[in-house]
């Protein structure tokens, strides 16, 4: 005797529904010295958001802010965060190619911090730290970046790391290290010791 299932079969609510049939609307503000990169890069950020997530965007000239707002075609109800997320790291200085990670991997994330968080430092001393991060021609922080599986931006004072929650520990206790006064050389040596666990745990 077949017996006949009651259970409701309802389809699948569009993220329109979800908010009520309400359009959702980001506005990021963009300074004065990553426009003429945005400029540059314009095409690079404009194609996975109007391709993949049906958004709408546009650059208000008025008020330098780039403005997002969900379409009937949009299908990911976090489209309009993940966007934000993207442009955001775009602005901090990571490159569109990185930056563009944000959108297809959820958990990926951006940590930033001060120099002077780690540790208090005045003049030349706090050159001398963010050189000694940055390395010659930039071949510690590619290193780093390279142990970690991380992208890292040194802007100014600011240190922004991009890579997954795990990696961005790492990263960033290397380049503490590095801010504190240890060798590079002692630095990289603790890299490939937990980056090769790491391999040998996954």
């Amino acid at each position: 005797m077949d017996v006949e299932d009651d259970t409701p079969n309802f389809p699948p609510l569009k993220p329109s529904e979800m908010t009520g049939g309400v359009l959702q609307n980001a506005s990021i503000p963009i300074p004065r010295h990553r426009l003429h990169p945005l400029k540059e890069n314009w095409m690079a950020i404009y194609q996975p958001l109007i391709e993949q997530f049906k958004l709408q965007i546009r650059f208000n000239t008025a008020t330098r802010c780039i403005e997002l707002r969900t379409s009937d075609l949009t299908q990911d109800i976090g489209a309009i965060q993940k966007a934000t997320d993207f442009i955001r790291a775009f602005i901090l200085g990571f490159d569109v190619q990185d930056a563009i990670a944000l959108l297809r991997m959820d958990d990926l994330f951006i940590d930033s911090f001060d120099v002077e968080d780690v540790k208090r430092l005045q003049g030349d001393h706090l050159s001398r730290a963010i050189g000694r991060v940055a390395g010659k021609d930039g071949k510690t922080k590619f290193t780093i970046e390279n142990a970690t599986k991380t992208r890292i931006v040194l802007a100014d004072r600011r240190v922004h790391i991009l890579g997954s929650f795990s990696n961005i520990k790492l990263a960033r206790d290397a380049v503490c290290q590095l801010i504190l006064g240890s060798p590079p050389g002692q630095v990289y040596g603790k890299l490939r010791i937990v980056s090769s666990r790491m391999n040998e745990r996954f």
